[in-house]
């Protein structure tokens, strides 16, 4: 990863390690992917309820890998 540190606290940055491994593996080999599939992913993976909650309230339709990054905050793009 590229500047991406371990430790989460560092400059108040929030973790997104857990959020981008996900983005990663959904969209291996895709494009775009539908706000439901994301989400279904995300439950499936236990991700905490703050970013559930997030994904949740994204409107539906298909996102490109780097238009829900950073949407989500994620690091990924």
């Amino acid at each position: 990863m590229i500047g991406v540190t371990d430790d989460a606290s560092v400059a108040g940055e929030p973790d997104t390690r857990a959020l981008d491994d996900l983005l990663n593996d959904i969209y291996r080999g895709q494009e775009r992917v539908t706000q439901g599939e994301i989400y279904r992913r995300a439950v499936a993976a236990d991700l905490p309820a703050d970013l559930l909650a997030r994904i949740d309230s994204l409107p539906e339709g298909e996102y490109a890998v780097d238009e829900v990054s950073d949407l989500l905050g994620g690091s990924v793009g």
